[in-house]
């Protein structure tokens, strides 16, 4: 059994889909931030719609869940960024400066 079926094998015995056919959202890696972004608000669109089973609504909320993990990882990730990218400032700083 190949390293990708025994993943899809060991996703599938513990009730998860496999992300590729079941219109899942990508690994925070391989997904853009204003694709998640774009998606989770897609999926509270359809939440607050209304008319879903409760089935239907646990999944969405289930997807809204994983996609906002994945839109603060890029946050998190950019606000270090700029935050490296910002020069030490001490308290005698410039209190004009805009961050």
């Amino acid at each position: 059994m190949t390293a990708q079926k025994r993943s899809a094998a060991g996703q599938a015995s513990q009730g998860r889909k496999d992300p590729e056919t079941s219109g899942e959202p990508e690994p925070a890696a391989e997904m853009p931030y204003e694709q998640a972004r774009d998606q989770l608000t897609e999926v509270v669109r359809r939440l607050e719609g209304g008319g879903l089973t409760l089935e239907q609504s646990l999944e969405l909320w289930e997807q809204g869940e994983r996609l906002a993990a994945i839109c603060s990882h890029w946050l998190e990730g950019a606000r270090a960024r700029l935050a490296a990218a910002l020069p030490a400032r001490d308290d005698r700083g410039d209190p004009d400066a805009p961050f």
